[in-house]
């Protein structure tokens, strides 16, 4: 099962499952996934050790994807 997690202060908190194989697990991870993107939230999936990439659409095969806020200051 995948998982969709928000970091937050609780450490972070899931905000959907999924499994490919089922449309209706993952077109509602699709819903959250997006309305997490419109609340101005990045998304991270891991692409090896120690470093991950910026996605704009869920990716389904992913065991993990982060959501996070951007990093304040310039």
């Amino acid at each position: 099962m995948s998982r969709l997690i928000r970091m937050d202060r609780s450490g972070h908190t899931t905000v959907a499952e999924w499994t490919a194989g089922d449309p209706t697990s993952a077109e509602a991870a699709a819903v959250a996934f997006r309305a997490e993107l419109d609340q101005g939230y990045f998304a991270l999936v891991s692409s090896g050790a120690g470093s991950a990439e910026q996605v704009h659409e869920l990716p389904l095969d992913a065991d993990l994807v982060i959501l996070r806020r951007p990093i304040a200051g310039g």
